[in-house]
C-alpha cells in the first residue's frame, strides 16, 4: 500500500480543513452584504447614473460590503479591508459605469463589473500583501471575472438590480461570487503556515 502517496495526497488537500479558511462565514457575508450594500446605496443615489451617484453609491455599498467581508476574515486581515473595499468599489464603478456611459444592457453591466472588480482587487490584495497572505496577486487577477460574472447572473435572474441601475450585482449573482471566491481565500488562507496567521492577526489589531 503506497501510504507516503496517500500522506502526499492529504498533505495537498490540507487548505480545505476547517479553521484554516473563513469557512461558511465568508459566503454569508457575501450573501448579506451585496444585497444589503445595494439596496441602501440605491436609496441614497436612487440609480448609478452619473459620476457622483456612481461614487456615492460605490462609497455606501462598498463600505458595507468591506465590513461584512471583513468581519469573516478578521482573523487573517486587518480593518484596512473595509476602506480598500469602499475605495476600489467606489473607484471602479464610476470608471466602468462612465465607460459603458451608464447603459444597463447584459454586455454594458458585465463590462462595468468587470472593471469594478480590477478596482476592488488590485486594493483588497494589497492588504492581503500587507498582512503576508502568499499569492495575493491572484485575488487582484480573479476579482475582476468573478465581479462581471456575478452581474452576468444577475441580469439573468433579478434584472431589477440590472433595470434600476444598483451599484452592486444581486442575491444571485453573489452566491456565484461567493462559493467562487471562496475557493480562492481557502487556498490562499490555507497555504499559509499558523504563526504567520497568528502574526498577522496581532498586527492587525
Amino acid at each position: 500500500m503506497d501510504t507516503e502517496g496517500n500522506r502526499t495526497t492529504t498533505a495537498g488537500w490540507t487548505w480545505l480543513r476547517p479553521g484554516r479558511h473563513p469557512g461558511w462565514l465568508w459566503p454569508v457575508a457575501v450573501l448579506l452584504g451585496f444585497p444589503i450594500g445595494g439596496l441602501i446605496a440605491d436609496l441614497a443615489v436612487n440609480g448609478v447614473d452619473s459620476v457622483g451617484a456612481a461614487l456615492a453609491g460605490g462609497l455606501i455599498a462598498g463600505a458595507i460590503i468591506g465590513a461584512a467581508q471583513w468581519f469573516a476574515l478578521r482573523k487573517w486581515v486587518s480593518w484596512l479591508w473595509i476602506p480598500a473595499t469602499t475605495a476600489g468599489l467606489a473607484v471602479g464603478l464610476a470608471a466602468g459605469a462612465a465607460l459603458v456611459d451608464y447603459g444597463i444592457e447584459r454586455g454594458d453591466v458585465v463590462l462595468m463589473g468587470a472593471v469594478t472588480g480590477v478596482g476592488v482587487g488590485i486594493l483588497q490584495a494589497l492588504v492581503l500583501a500587507r498582512d503576508r497572505i502568499p499569492g495575493a496577486y491572484w485575488w487582484a487577477v480573479a476579482i475582476a471575472p468573478a465581479w462581471a460574472l456575478g452581474w452576468l447572473v444577475t441580469s439573468y435572474v433579478i434584472t431589477t438590480n440590472v433595470k434600476e441601475q444598483f451599484a452592486v450585482f444581486g442575491g444571485s449573482g453573489a452566491l456565484v461570487f461567493g462559493l467562487l471566491t471562496w475557493l480562492l481565500l481557502a487556498f490562499l488562507l490555507g497555504r499559509t503556515a499558523p504563526e504567520e496567521r497568528r502574526t498577522a492577526a496581532t498586527a492587525a489589531r
